[in-house]
């Protein structure tokens, strides 16, 4: 199961963005996404995870800006990330607990991740 995450782009401070993670493949299921992002010369960090019924969660700085969803049908998560400052700079990877029919086991995927640029 293959996870792309797209989006990303140079916006200005205060501007907005949607950025979408789809998990392609055949039959598998999918419990957890998450959204991860790598700020230039730090750490990654978790920003937001969303469960299979829709309970989600946020970390650190964005809560309030920015809002995860998904659709199950489409197998897609979303980060709607709004008010952006430059400190949001980074690189958003998406992530999520994968169970693959193929070999019967959960796994944790990743996707190449969507470069957000926020200027001041």
């Amino acid at each position: 199961v293959q996870l792309q995450a797209y989006g990303g782009g140079l916006v200005h401070a205060g501007g907005s963005l949607k950025l979408s993670c789809a998990a392609s493949g055949s039959r598998f299921l999918i419990n957890v996404m998450r959204w991860y992002r790598l700020p230039p010369g730090q750490q990654r960090e978790l920003v937001a995870s969303i469960t299979s019924d829709g309970h989600t969660n946020y970390y650190g700085s964005v809560q309030g800006r920015f809002t995860i969803s998904r659709d199950n049908a489409k197998n897609t998560a979303y980060l709607q990330v709004d008010s952006l400052k430059p400190e949001d700079t980074a690189v958003y990877y998406c992530n999520a607990d994968v169970f693959e029919e193929s070999d019967a086991r959960w796994h944790e995927n990743w996707g190449p991740g969507t470069k957000v640029t926020v200027s001041s």
